[in-house]
């Protein structure tokens, strides 16, 4: 069987205010990830930091993922390889293919007392049914929203059908943790009598801080000190709002003021360059040097209407920059309007450009709304974020089971599905409900 070995991924620990976790050395986690590590985005970091937290905490998780011979990072706990093949038009991420009997007879070995699905792909329809034979409760995090990526590719007619995909495959869960309080709502709507939580995303402030702003930095980077640096993070891809960008860029009064600030790769980075020839192209950063662009930076513009939660804004506050978003739920959950960032109504480059035009002029706004935005991330503690999880887990009861008790469930969940042909739902499906803790990260329904 192809395992990676147990690493640590990398990441520098996390601001902490305390959190304790529970003891969960009677939890066992299979969890399924389209994109664990091979290719580094905000879903696999957040996966990465959460196993971590359990590992910690003495649970036992293996991780069920595509794989490359090249991957960016090293994976936290075990990871067992998965056949795949590259996504076409997308090459940089890999489609499940179906999953062979190697990797089932390690998922029963294994013997896990709840199953964690990341992605609604074919990977987690696959395990998912698994789980309901075997007597294993599931739970899935929202992390993407696929649907609104279609328009970006000429495929929006298809959305419906996405959709009507995703609430049948949300409403298969014993448990659903949405990234933010807003999907949470739309989740209890969608997919009624399924338990919906939050398990939201932390920062690491002292990573992204404004104690890491260097002059020198911008000056190697080509950036005048006269000039304001626009920070574009994130992937380089359509659905994050390049477009839009550039065109708010376009109509800045005073184009030769600001200067762009690109950190991040992708697919789409020859098109932004041909249109934004002046701007600073960084490529793909990792930890120091990500915390010293983004603090040498004077503002953020994310114009990305497709975030589910939007960690580029919230390690971009945490580093003290002025904020400039749209106005979708994913914005609202972060930023205070006119406190601690600008929140644009009008989704018009016109209107943004306007915002930007005006920090740009106002050092002393930037100044007063970055100071705020840094004093509100401090909500956002990875500690406090993976006990929600873990939490869900504990409702279920997944963290109570020994691995000989889930055996004998698993096998008395496989010989009810070989008499009648279908394993019973879980009596778990039915009566679990998340626990009331003090503290924003978990809600119950």
């Amino acid at each position: 069987m192809d395992s990676a070995p147990s690493a640590n991924a990398g990441l520098t620990p996390p601001v902490s205010d305390g959190v304790a976790f529970p003891d969960l050395r009677g939890l066992r986690v299979a969890l399924f990830s389209g994109n664990y590590n091979y290719t580094r985005d905000g879903a696999n970091q957040a996966l990465n930091r959460l196993v971590g937290h359990l590992l910690e905490a003495g649970a036992a998780v293996r991780v069920y993922s595509p794989t490359s011979e090249r991957p960016a990072f090293a994976p936290t706990g075990d990871l067992v390889s998965v056949p795949s093949a590259p996504l076409p038009g997308r090459g940089e991420y890999r489609a499940a293919l179906p999953m062979p009997g190697r990797v089932r007879r390690d998922i029963k070995a294994f013997a896990p007392t709840v199953v964690h699905l990341s992605a609604p792909d074919l990977l987690g329809l696959q395990a998912q049914r698994l789980a309901r034979r075997l007597g294993v409760p599931v739970v899935s995090s929202l992390h993407t929203l696929f649907e609104t990526y279609l328009a970006y590719y000429g495929l929006d007619w298809l959305r419906p059908a996405a959709e009507r995909y995703l609430d049948r495959f949300y409403a298969g869960c014993d448990s659903v943790l949405a990234p933010s309080g807003s999907i949470a709502e739309r989740l209890r709507t969608q997919c009624p009598g399924v338990n919906v939580g939050v398990w939201s995303r932390g920062v690491d402030r002292r990573q992204f801080s404004p104690a890491r702003r260097c002059g020198d930095w911008r000056a190697q980077a080509g950036i005048a000190k006269d000039q304001v640096a626009v920070l574009f993070l994130g992937r380089l891809v359509h659905e994050k709002g390049l477009d839009v960008f550039v065109a708010t860029l376009e109509r800045l009064p005073d184009r030769t003021r600001v200067k762009p600030l690109i950190v991040g790769d992708g697919p789409a980075r020859d098109w932004l360059r041909k249109r934004l020839p002046d701007a600073v192209f960084t490529g793909l950063l990792v930890q120091p040097e990500l915390g010293r662009a983004v603090a040498s930076s004077d503002l953020l513009f994310n114009p990305s209407r497709t975030e589910s939660f939007g960690n580029a804004t919230l390690e971009a506050m945490s580093a003290g920059l002025a904020v400039v978003c749209p106005d979708v739920p994913s914005s609202r959950e972060l930023i205070a309007a006119g406190r601690t960032g600008v929140v644009v109504p009008d989704p018009d480059p016109a209107a943004y450009a306007e915002a930007i035009g005006q920090l740009a002029s106002d050092p002393a706004l930037r100044a007063r709304l970055g100071a705020a935005a840094r004093r509100e991330s401090q909500r956002y503690d990875w500690r406090a974020c993976s006990l929600a999880a873990m939490q869900a887990y504990e409702a279920l009861g997944a963290a109570g089971l020994t691995p000989s008790r889930t055996r004998a469930v698993m096998a008395s969940a496989a010989a009810a599905a070989a008499n009648d042909g279908a394993a019973p739902r879980p009596r778990w499906a039915l009566s679990a409900r998340l626990s009331r803790r003090p503290g924003p990260w978990v809600e119950e329904t």
